[in-house]
């Protein structure tokens, strides 16, 4: 009897493909001297009951905690915008200058009414200490002492407003210039040298990379499951090798009326978290633990909507068409619900050339140097 190794068995079913030419009997002849294929242990393994984490999934996408939306105070031109798209800025870095010259020109003017008007009250207290020294002497009418004190407090009240014009000028000064409120990246630059910016036109978006978090829409039917410091496993669009891990920090308290979900906020566990915000994530909140028939993905084979998996029994290999569940996020590993049963053995890799009742031999000997990814073929 011949034997095999799976390692080469998508090799020598390439090399047989010439004799497709060759006819029914010699097909027959040569399927019943195939040689018998040689798996090592680690390309078979035993399934088993696995702890599946079940509950309710959550969708939605990555945004940071920390953003703002700088947005123009004043009605000015653009002069100038120093930061682009994925720059990296510090707190109080200019990112956007709106023409100030208008500006300018009113703070100087409010400057010079502030300074005439600290004029005139110095002269009005001066007339009105003056007037209250000859009133005390007996030297001057209480009328005229009176009239200076009520000269003195219009100046006064006039010096008043004029710094209050003047601090507001200097306030409008400041807003034409947009500088960033904490460290972090520009994610949105809105405007450009020359556009108008009307009072609340978003001039440019800044965020933290560092407090990226997952606002996650669940469906109100599982909100009894849902609850604060659950564990919540999920993948990222964009990240398709990782699986980052959460947990659930708030719950909101009213569902959305138009599509009954509930928003939760879902702060990531574990160091490493994505850098790019509004990617699309999907998990599932891990509210409870099943025991269940679990898969690894290479150990299935799919053909378009079905699932295969690749067993070793009575020395033989069969093809057997299987029911998969969801997936466990936490494991990567998914639910058999049909086709399968504990103490199995299956093929770990199964590759694209396996025939279904071929001879398989187990090779001990082998078993310790065939690597198994070899099971792949």
């Amino acid at each position: 009897m011949r034997h095999i190794s799976l390692a080469t068995a998508v090799l020598a079913a390439a090399l047989s493909l010439p004799g497709c030419q060759k006819g029914n009997a010699e097909k027959k002849d040569a399927s019943k001297e195939a040689p018998v294929l040689l798996i090592a242990n680690e390309d078979v393994q035993t399934l088993g009951m696995s702890d599946y984490a079940s509950g309710p999934v959550i969708t939605g996408s990555i945004q940071p905690e920390r953003r703002a939306d700088l947005r123009a105070e004043v009605q000015a031109v653009v002069l100038q915008v120093l930061k682009e798209n994925g720059e990296k800025v510090k707190r109080g870095d200019l990112l956007v200058r709106l023409d100030d010259s208008a500006i300018r020109e009113a703070l100087g003017s409010a400057e010079e009414a502030a300074r005439a008007a600290g004029q005139s009250f110095e002269q009005a207290e001066r007339q009105y200490q003056r007037m209250k020294t000859l009133q005390a002497q007996g030297m001057s009418s209480l009328q005229a002492m009176e009239d200076s004190e009520i000269r003195r407090n219009n100046a006064q009240s006039d010096l008043v407003a004029a710094k209050a014009r003047a601090a507001t000028a200097r306030q409008q000064l400041q807003r034409t210039e947009a500088r960033a409120p904490f460290d972090g990246i520009v994610s949105d630059r809105k405007v450009s040298p020359g556009d108008t910016a009307q009072v609340g036109k978003e001039l440019v978006k800044v965020i933290d990379p560092g407090s990226m978090r997952f606002e996650g829409l669940v469906s109100a039917d599982r909100m009894s499951e849902l609850k604060v410091g659950a564990g919540v496993y999920f993948r990222v669009n964009g990240y398709p090798d990782s699986d980052f891990k959460g947990k659930v920090r708030r719950i909101a308290a009213a569902a959305n009326p138009v599509t009954r979900q509930v928003e939760v906020l879902v702060d990531f566990a574990g160091p490493q978290s994505p850098a790019v915000a509004g990617l699309y994530a999907e998990g599932r909140v891990q509210s409870q633990s099943v025991s269940a028939l679990m898969l690894p993905e290479a150990s299935i084979q799919r053909e378009g909507d079905k699932s295969y998996a690749w067993t070793v029994k009575d020395g033989k290999l069969a093809k057997v068409a299987i029911t998969l569940g969801e997936r466990d996020d936490r494991l990567g590993l998914f639910e058999v619900k049909s086709g399968l049963k504990q103490g199995d053995q299956i093929l770990r890799r199964p590759g694209s050339t396996l025939a279904d009742g071929r001879k398989v031999e187990l090779n001990k000997a082998a078993a310790s140097a065939a690597p198994a990814s070899q099971a792949g073929g």
